[in-house]
C-alpha cells in the first residue's frame, strides 16, 4: 500500500501550512498515524525511537501555532527530530531515513529549508537559538526562535551559559522537556491543579483583569503593578521558577506535553508575552508504543529491524561490554579503580560497574568538558579515572584534555567508544578526529586495542602508566578470521603476519578495524598481480616507539600505505612518516578519509564514500606502484 492508504492524514501534509489546515477532529488521528510511521520505520532502519514518539503533541503544537518557515525550531541534539521531518513534508521520503543518501537521523541545513541549523551534540540549541533571535533583533525582525531542549541536555553547561545571556527583550521561546528526571520539585497535585487553571480560563482572566485595572483612573496602575508583584511572589513560591526569570526569560508551565490542546494554549500565551520565555513541559517517552513506554531506555536507540527486542544481546559482545566488564574486574582488585562518564553509562557498557561499585562511578550528565576535568582531580588526588565517552563527543572536551590532563601529565585513562567512521547517523557522530588531536600532545600514550583481550590487557597497562592514556576501539567486535591471520593479535605495537612471502610489492599498515578492509584489499591486490601484506598497530602514539618497530619488521625498500579510516591531516600515516625521518627510508603513503563530514551517498557504504573501502584501497595502492 502507499502512504495516501495507510497514512491519509499524514499524506496531505507537504509543508508546514497544511498543519495549520487540519480540522480540530484531525489531530487526534494524526497523532496516531505520526506514531505508527515511527515504530514501522524505526523498527525497519533503526534510530531513535522512544524520545520521538514522546514529542508527536509538542512537535503538532508547534507547527500549529508557529509559521515554520518564518518562525524556526532548533532541536537540542537533535535525535528527536523525526516528527518535525514528516510534518515538513518528509513523509515520501521517510523510509530513507538514517540510509546512505536518505533521510538523516538529526537536522541537516543541506537537507531541507525547515532544518534551521544542525544538530547531533547535546546543549548546543540554545545558543544558536539566542544568536537567531539577537539577528532578528538587529534586523527589526518579530519572529520567533524555539529551542527544544530536554532534561538530560540541560545537565550541559552550554545550556547555562546561554541563558547568563538571555534578553528579556527577545522573541526567544525556550521549551524544556522533561521526561524522565525531575528538574522542579514543586510539580505534586497541587502543581498540576494549578497548571489545569493556567491552561483554561486562567490567562483569559489574568489578561482581563490587566485591562480592566489599566482603565481605573489614579488607582488602576499602582493596584495592578501591586497584583502583579504578589502574583509574581506567589508563583515563585509554588513553582520555584524565579531562576529562570532571573535569567530573563517569563516562566510558564508545567504542562502536559502530550496534550496537544494544554502546549497550544501555553505556547499562544507565550507568544502573546511577546518576551523571551521557558516553557516546562512534561512528556513520556515512548508514549504510544507499550514495549518502549515500558522500557524508555531500551528504546532510546534501536537497531534495525530489532526494536521489538531492543537491548537484549548480551553486552559482552562487543567492545563497549568487554571495556565494561573488563574495568569491573580491575575495580575489584585496585580501589583507586574510578569510572567517570557523560551521560552514557549504557552506551558505554558501563552499567555493570556503576551496579557493582556506585561509589566509584560518575555520571556527570551531559558535560564532557567537566567529566575530563573533574577526572583529572580524581587523578591528582590519587586515584585512576577511566573516562568512558564516545569519540565524538570527546570532541568537545579537547580544552580540558590539554590544559587540565595533558599539561599537567595527570594519570588518566581516555576509553575512546565508537571510533571511526559513523554511517547511520553521519559527520555529527563521526569518531575520526581522536587520533589527529591526541598526536598532537606530549606523554599520551595511545592504544588500539583490536582484540577484546587486547583490550582487557590495554585497561590493565593504563593502571600501570603514569601519564594519561588513550584507549579507542569501534562500535563492533572483534573478527575471528582476521585474528588468525597475524602471528599475535595482542603484540604490542606491531603485530605482524602468520607468513610473510620473501618478496614484497608493499606494505598495507593499518589500526582497528580496518584490518578487515585491508585483509580484503590484499586479496583485490594479488588477483592483479601484486604481493602485499598487512601489518596491524595495537599502538599508535608514542611514534617513535613505533616506528622503532617497524624499522625492525620491513624491508627498507618496500613502500608503507598507512590506511586509516580517520582524517589524513594529522593522522597516523603523517605521523609515522614523521617519525621516520631519519630512521626508515621506506616511502610512506597516506590513505584516509579526506572529507571529515561526508555522508554515505546512495548505494554506497560510508566507507566506499569516503574512498577507504577495500576496492578503493587496492585502486590508490596500484596508482602510487605505478
Amino acid at each position: 500500500m502507499n502512504n495516501n492508504e495507510v497514512y491519509p492524514i499524514l499524506s496531505r501534509i507537504r509543508q508546514p501550512d497544511d498543519v495549520r489546515a487540519l480540522g480540530v477532529d484531525e489531530l487526534e488521528p494524526l497523532c496516531r498515524e505520526i506514531r505508527s510511521c515511527l515504530v514501522d520505520t524505526v523498527c525497519e532502519n533503526g534510530g531513535h525511537l522512544a524520545s520521538n514518539l514522546g514529542v508527536v503533541e509538542l512537535t503538532l503544537a508547534l507547527y500549529r501555532c508557529l509559521r515554520i518557515g518564518e518562525d524556526r525550531i532548533i532541536w537540542d541534539v537533535g535525535h528527536q527530530a523525526y516528527v518535525h521531518k514528516l510534518l515538513s513534508g518528509r513523509l515520501n521520503e521517510f523510509d530513507t531515513l538514517r540510509k546512505p543518501g536518505g533521510v538523516g537521523g538529526f537536522p541537516r541545513r543541506t537537507e531541507s529549508p525547515y532544518d534551521v541549523f544542525g544538530t547531533g551534540h547535546g546543549s548546543t540549541a540554545l545558543s544558536a537559538a539566542l544568536g537567531f533571535a539577537r539577528a532578528d533583533q538587529l534586523r527589526g525582525d518579530s519572529y520567533w526562535t524555539v529551542a527544544v531542549i530536554g532534561d538530560g541536555a540541560y545537565t550541559g553547561g552550554m545550556v547555562h551559559e546561554a541563558l547568563n545571556n538571555c534578553d528579556r527583550n527577545l522573541h526567544l521561546m525556550v521549551i524544556l522537556n522533561e521526561n524522565e528526571m525531575s528538574i522542579s520539585p514543586n510539580t505534586g497535585k497541587f502543581a498540576g491543579m494549578l497548571t489545569k487553571l493556567r491552561n483554561s480560563s486562567y490567562y483569559k482572566s489574568k489578561a482581563g483583569l490587566k485591562s480592566f485595572l489599566a482603565r481605573l483612573p489614579v488607582v488602576g496602575r499602582p493596584l495592578s503593578g501591586w497584583l502583579s508583584k504578589m502574583k509574581k511572589n506567589l508563583k515563585n513560591r509554588l513553582y520555584n521558577s524565579n531562576y529562570f526569570e532571573n535569567m530573563g526569560l517569563y516562566y510558564l508551565g508545567p504542562v502536559d506535553g502530550n496534550d496537544y490542546r494544554a502546549v497550544e494554549t501555553v505556547l499562544h500565551e507565550a507568544m502573546r508575552q511577546g518576551v523571551s520565555c521557558l516553557i516546562h513541559i512534561k512528556t513520556k517517552k515512548g508514549k504510544g508504543y507499550e514495549p518502549a513506554e515500558q522500557a524508555p531506555g531500551k528504546y532510546h536507540s534501536v537497531p534495525a529491524q530489532s526494536a521489538s527486542a531492543a537491548g537484549d544481546s548480551d553486552a559482552k559482545v562487543n567492545y563497549s561490554g568487554v571495556f565494561g566488564a573488563s574495568l569491573s574486574e580491575l575495580a575489584a582488585k585496585d580501589d583507586r579503580v574510578c569510572a567517570v562518564t557523560a551521560a552514557m553509562a549504557d552506551g558505554t557498557g558501563l552499567s555493570s560497574f556503576a551496579s557493582a561499585y556506585p561509589k566509584r562511578f560518575f555520571d556527570v550528565g551531559m558535560a564532557e568538558e567537566h567529566a575530563v576535568t573533574f577526572a583529572a582531580g580524581l587523578a591528582a588526588s590519587g586515584y585512576r579515572p577511566y573516562v568512558a565517552l564516545y569519540s565524538t563527543f570527546l570532541q568537545r572536551a579537547f580544552d580540558q584534555v590539554i590544559h587540565d590532563v595533558a599539561l599537567q601529565s595527570l594519570p588518566v585513562t581516555f576509553c575512546i567508544d565508537r571510533a571511526g567512521l559513523n554511517g547511520a547517523d553521519g559527520p555529527t557522530h563521526h569518531g575520526i578526529f581522536d587520533v589527529s588531536f591526541f598526536a598532537s600532545l606530549p606523554n599520551v600514550r595511545v592504544l588500539t586495542p583490536y582484540a577484546f583481550s587486547d583490550l582487557k590487557n590495554d585497561l590493565n597497562e593504563a593502571l600501570r602508566q603514569n601519564a594519561p592514556v588513550a584507549i579507542r576501539y569501534p562500535n563492533g567486535r572483534e573478527n575471528a578470521e582476521t585474528m588468525q591471520y597475524f602471528s599475535d593479535v595482542t603484540a604490542h605495537p606491531v603485530c605482524v603476519p602468520l607468513t610473510v612471502p620473501q618478496h614484497l610489492d608493499a606494505w598495507i599498515v593499518v589500526h582497528g578495524r580496518m584490518a578487515d578492509t585491508a585483509l580484503a584489499a590484499r586479496k583485490l591486490l594479488a588477483e592483479k598481480g601484486i604481493c602485499a601484506e598487512v601489518l596491524l598497530l595495537t599502538q599508535l602514539s608514542p611514534y617513535a616507539e613505533t616506528v622503532r618497530v617497524l624499522a625492525q619488521t620491513v624491508c627498507v625498500d618496500v613502500p608503507l600505505f598507512c590506511v586509516e579510516e580517520e582524517i589524513q591531516c594529522g593522522g597516523f600515516g603523517m605521523q609515522l612518516a614523521n617519525a621516520a625521518v631519519g630512521v626508515m627510508p621506506n616511502r610512506f603513503f597516506s590513505i584516509g578519509t579526506e572529507n571529515p563530514f561526508v555522508n554515505a551517498q546512495a548505494g554506497k557504504t560510508i566507507w566506499e564514500t569516503a574512498g577507504v573501502d577495500a576496492k578503493s584501497i587496492c585502486d590508490k595502492i596500484i596508482d602510487e606502484l605505478s
